[in-house]
């Protein structure tokens, strides 16, 4: 008789857990410490060195935690005045997933646009990389950018630092804000005002 009520709760527990919504792993704890950022909006730098470069690193850029929930946050990127760009870190079952929404000023999508990738290891010590995937492959190849089709990038997360990085055979480029000054959050990145 016991041994029929132990099999009936191991199959109820069983069912409950199908249910259950995944929980998210690997990632849950770099989602966490970037989300205690919302709200705020910090100042970085280009930290690379190749001259490909120059345009950004004579602009002030910015990053905003401006949009935040639970399973996602869109951070815009600006460039000066350029509000075109916006990082998407959204939570999956495995990790984190990386997209790089580009607008026009009018707010309009670019034709580059929502590519990206998803963690294939969890993220560790702060550090989460981010290949790209089929869809960015393949948007790439149909927009005369196959040198991209190989991109890795970076978003590594110190308590001083938030660092993205761009790699790929010969290219390197990274910018770094520091998350110890918060500033005046900027205007809306285009399309989201």
């Amino acid at each position: 008789m016991k041994l029929i009520h132990v099999s009936a709760a191991i199959g109820l527990l069983g069912l409950a857990a199908c249910n259950a919504p995944p929980s998210p792993r690997g990632g849950e704890h770099m989602f966490a410490e970037l989300s205690q950022y919302c709200g705020q909006a910090f100042e970085g730098h280009v930290t690379s060195d190749d001259p490909r470069d120059a345009d950004w690193a004579a602009e002030t850029l910015t990053v905003h935690f401006r949009d935040c929930s639970n399973v996602q946050l869109r951070i815009p990127l600006h460039v000066g005045d350029d509000r075109s760009r916006t990082w998407i870190i959204s939570r999956e079952t495995d990790g984190l997933r990386l997209q790089h929404d580009h607008r026009h000023e009018d707010g309009s999508e670019d034709a580059v646009s929502m590519y990206g990738g998803s963690t294939e290891t969890p993220p560790a010590d702060g550090r989460a990389q981010f290949p790209a995937d089929e869809f960015s492959k393949n948007l790439f190849e149909r927009e005369g950018l196959a040198v991209s089709v190989t991109n890795v990038w970076t978003i590594a997360l110190t308590d001083t630092s938030l660092t993205y990085a761009l790699d790929r055979p010969e290219r390197h480029f990274e910018v770094s804000f520091d998350l110890t000054h918060p500033v005046d959050a900027p205007p809306a990145a285009w399309g989201a005002e």
